[in-house]
């Protein structure tokens, strides 16, 4: 497969919720795309969704809530963003932004891009602040996932 292809697939897989660049990057570092191209374009796919996110998807999710078919998938995602906002207030003593960033960049399962702009968003936060917060967290995220993949793979190839 030509690297072209390769970098698209890392860009679609970044835009992904719930996988995101933190699957992103190690497919990449798995495949042997170098880092830091691969780095820029998943945190470019990553951020993409995120104001269709922030001006939408609260929207969207409370109407498609009572619907049959969608109702429990929009029900899932709403307590998500909820139960992320609920996290936010508990670590915002150093301020809502910054627990935002951290709630975003620390690469843990349920955290990142979508369930922090929901979340952002079901707080009322401001666009600026939360992109910037969301943003700064896909970076640091984005440097967490490369550290941590360059090792895997490092370790994997010395046996």
């Amino acid at each position: 497969m030509s690297i072209a292809k390769q970098y698209v697939i890392i860009f679609f897989i970044s835009m992904v919720p719930l996988i995101e660049l933190r699957g992103a990057i190690p497919y990449a570092v798995g495949f042997g795309l170098p880092l830091l191209p691969s780095y820029i374009i998943c945190i470019i796919g990553n951020m993409i969704p995120v104001p269709f996110i922030f001006f939408f998807a609260r929207k969207v999710l409370e109407w498609g809530a009572d619907k049959p078919v969608i109702g429990k998938f929009f029900t899932f995602c709403l307590e998500k963003g909820h139960k992320g906002g609920e996290k936010l207030q508990e670590k915002a003593g150093r301020g809502l932004f910054v627990a935002l960033l951290l709630f975003v960049g620390i690469p843990l399962p349920g955290t990142g891009a979508w369930t922090g702009t929901l979340a952002a968003s079901i707080l009322d936060m401001d666009f600026k602040s939360s992109v910037t917060a969301v943003l700064l967290g896909v970076v640091l995220a984005g440097i967490i996932m490369g550290i941590a993949s360059m090792g895997v793979v490092g370790a994997i190839s010395a046996f």
